[in-house]
């Protein structure tokens, strides 16, 4: 007999599992690019890799990985918010190719017109963008109406962010055509990978916090300390070596260990709170039973 609660548990584990699937899949269809070029040669950047056949697997897991942090809820409002900038964010950095088509392509590149697409694509995102974001502010102020005792002004904060970002979007895209293809791929990514690296730092505090809190004996290193110092130093290094002595991939590589860096930091997550779900305890006046940790007693 399926326990209360159960396929919701499955799906909240399913989708933090799909974040690193997702990541896999670029990582191999880059291997697989890569092995058929001759001589074998990279891109100076992942995301120049659009321009080869690697483009559906970019594209797709992109977008799926932006869904994933958006649906998936923070530890904190803070980190939640963070989470949903970047995920809103990651299917602009996926749609709006960067300028530069590189060299190294396994086959002739066959783009079409690049403005057509970025105007088709981008159009659609903000199409069904409107209707999430109207729905996202009637499910909070449902809340605030049903369940004050859990409503917290930092709801609203999220949305007004959401709304912001997409809306200076909106706006960029419509006013400024040849300006928002040439650019907002960079703004985009650059804004997506320091949420991301917020995040990671906010979870080194809240896991030192959770040590302290339980007193946990001969507790190991900090994981999310370790990786956020990583996200921190080692790009920091690759760039200073390319502005030293140049290096034509240093983009790729900044690129490729910050999302490896990501997945080491998702699955060291996911591990954590695969039967709590939620690391921080709601107070007592507002807390209701979490269907991962009843599972979990059980």
């Amino acid at each position: 007999m399926t326990v209360p609660g159960g396929y919701s548990i499955k799906t909240y584990r399913y989708l933090r599992m799909a974040m690193p699937a997702m990541i896999l899949l670029l990582a191999a269809a880059l291997v697989i690019e890569w092995a058929k070029t001759d001589p074998h040669c990279l891109q100076t950047s992942i995301s120049a890799y659009y321009y080869t056949p690697v483009r559906a697997i970019f594209v797709g897991s992109l977008i799926a990985i932006g869904v994933c942090m958006v649906v998936l809820k923070g530890n904190t409002e803070p980190e939640d918010i963070l989470l949903n900038v970047a995920g809103i964010l990651a299917p602009g950095v996926a749609l709006v190719p960067t300028p530069g088509q590189g060299t190294c392509h396994s086959v002739p590149v066959a783009l079409g017109d690049a403005a057509a697409n970025v105007a088709n694509n981008m159009l659609a995102l903000f199409v069904v963008g409107v209707p999430c974001l109207l729905l996202t502010a009637v499910f909070i102020a449902r809340d605030r109406v049903r369940q004050p005792a859990g409503w917290t002004p930092m709801y609203v904060l999220g949305l007004a962010v959401a709304v912001v970002i997409f809306g200076g979007g909106v706006a960029w895209f419509f006013v400024d055509r040849s300006g928002f293809i040439g650019n907002a791929h960079y703004a985009a990514a650059i804004v997506m990978f320091g949420c991301i690296v917020a995040v990671v730092v906010l979870n080194a505090e809240q896991f030192r916090r959770k040590q302290r809190k339980h007193a946990v004996p001969h507790s190991p290193a900090n994981r999310y300390s370790v990786i956020a110092v990583a996200m921190v130093v080692v790009p920091l290094l690759m760039f200073g070596w390319k502005k030293v002595f140049g290096w034509d991939h240093a983009v790729l590589w900044i690129e490729g260990t910050l999302i490896l860096l990501f997945a080491a930091f998702w699955i060291s997550q996911t591990q954590e709170l695969w039967n709590e779900g939620i690391r921080q305890e709601l107070p007592r006046s507002q807390a209701t039973p979490s269907p991962l940790r009843s599972s979990a007693a059980e």
